[in-house]
């Protein structure tokens, strides 16, 4: 039985400053809303380290120790698997800009629900937040997708 798989590694991260989050409004055309920072591991290269460049790459922010907390995961049509790292921290450094990417700010928890939130933000959320969840798992069935956190 063969247990590999093709598999695209991502990442995402809540930095958090007190009772606000940082988040970013996504300006590309192919995914847009309120997410968190976050982006594509690249070969070689650790889990923390991609997390820390990418958030700098979008926020201008330097993340400290991001704590893996959560996975967001699912099988695409080909087969081969797709993973966001989840992580948090409150550690960083900088000054806080917006980059191509979209626009980055503050934001409370409690008012995101009236923002323009990318899909299943409010569930990332959850998993980034409750300390009993680990995984947000998308599956097919009878073509349609559903989700589970666990």
């Amino acid at each position: 039985m063969d247990r590999t798989q093709a598999v695209t590694l991502t990442n995402m991260c809540m930095v958090y400053n007190g009772r606000q989050v940082l988040v970013l409004e996504k300006a590309d055309d192919d995914w847009r809303g309120i997410t968190f920072p976050g982006g594509h591991v690249e070969k070689d290269e650790s889990f923390a380290d991609s997390v820390i460049r990418e958030v700098l790459e979008e926020t201008g922010l330097t993340i400290v120790s991001p704590q893996l907390c959560g996975i967001k995961d699912w099988i695409r049509e080909d087969g081969s698997r797709y993973m966001v790292l989840l992580y948090r921290t409150n550690r960083f450094e900088g000054e806080l800009r917006s980059s191509s990417e979209g626009r980055a700010f503050w934001a409370a928890p409690e008012d995101l629900p009236h923002e323009n939130l990318s899909p299943d933000f409010m569930d990332v959320l959850k998993v980034l937040l409750d300390d009993t969840l680990s995984e947000f798992y998308y599956y097919l069935q009878d073509g349609q997708w559903h989700h589970t956190l666990q």
